[in-house]
């Protein structure tokens, strides 16, 4: 063990082109590469990368809160949906209500600008 320790005292005294030349002469004899692992390393992540960039295609329009003018709220809630008076009402009361489910992103970024304008707090799910 001892014997590592001194090991590792000398390999941190190199300077970087010293330790390249090192990494260079150990793939020579051993006969390998430091490079495989990174690549194959790197493939299963670039794929995630992938995935994280596909874009998501459908959103449900969620209702935060109604704010202080509940009745423009209503009634923009009635416009967005085709709701009856009762049934938009009890939506605007019910925090965390879907007021829209499964739409594009057009129509929910529309809806909630909207929603918004009436004074309530929306997010896109």
């Amino acid at each position: 063990m001892a014997d590592l320790v001194k090991l590792v005292e000398v390999l941190s005294k190199l300077s970087v082109l010293e330790a390249a030349e090192l990494v260079k002469a150990l793939e020579e004899k051993w006969g390998v590469s430091a490079a495989a692992p990174v690549a194959m390393a790197s493939g299963p992540a670039a794929a995630a990368v992938v995935e994280e960039v596909e874009e998501k295609t459908e959103f449900t329009v969620v209702l935060k809160a109604t704010g202080p003018k509940k009745i423009d709220v209503i009634k923009a809630i009635r416009q967005l949906t085709s709701l009856g008076l009762v049934e938009a009402k009890t939506m605007a009361e019910t925090a965390g209500t879907h007021v829209l489910e499964n739409v594009s992103k057009d129509v929910a970024n529309d809806a909630k600008a909207k929603l918004i304008d009436a004074g309530a707090e929306v997010v896109l799910e």
